[in-house]
């Protein structure tokens, strides 16, 4: 996958970056839950979480690119995972469902948003009560990778962003060198 700056954006990059079952673990998923991937990509994250939820679990998956939807989807089947209902769309269009939602995941994307705030808006409505936003993304900082720092989202920015759409921040940690992780509830 290739993405801002033309650098790839492929698994070995990422564990290079962060350890994502960590991070996975760390936001509290566990088996059984429901865990929304917005702005999923080729699902990387999608599949660690199915893997985790299990069979009693479900992932459900959002990105506006279709063709990464669709690879996700022939991943995931020659995976033989069938936890995952990924669709194409817009984020800040996208409820899957009310209350349902034990964690809703932003990797990387936040920034990408046409309109983050509404984006944060449909987690809210996702949620379960007992739910956590969780936002992995990129520094603000100045990279010779990623996104243009111009468009980064400070860890502030993001936990700004999600007390305004009405989430309590429980936690701003590092998440290796590069990113951060910030860590909500309703």
């Amino acid at each position: 996958m290739v993405c801002h700056g033309g650098f790839s954006l492929d698994e070995e990059k990422r564990r290079a970056w962060y350890d994502p079952e960590g991070i996975l673990r760390n936001i509290g998923l566990r088996e059984g839950m429901v865990f929304m991937d917005i702005g999923c990509g080729q699902g990387f994250f999608s599949l660690l979480a199915a893997k985790v939820v299990g069979e009693n679990g479900v992932v459900y998956a959002v990105d506006t690119d279709a063709q990464a939807i669709e690879r996700l989807k022939a991943r995931a089947a020659e995976k033989g995972v069938t936890n995952i209902h990924a669709i194409a769309g817009s984020a800040e269009e996208t409820v899957f469902c009310t209350a349902c939602a034990d964690i809703v995941f932003f990797s990387m994307v936040l920034h990408d948003f046409a309109d983050a705030s509404k984006v944060l808006d449909n987690a809210r409505k996702m949620l379960k009560p007992s739910g956590k936003v969780a936002n992995l993304d990129w520094k603000k900082k100045p990279m010779s990778f990623g996104p243009p720092e111009s468009i980064r989202f400070s860890a502030k920015t993001a936990a700004e962003l999600m007390i305004h759409a009405g989430f309590t921040v429980e936690n701003i940690a590092d998440a290796g060198p590069h990113h951060y992780l910030v860590l909500g509830k309703p």
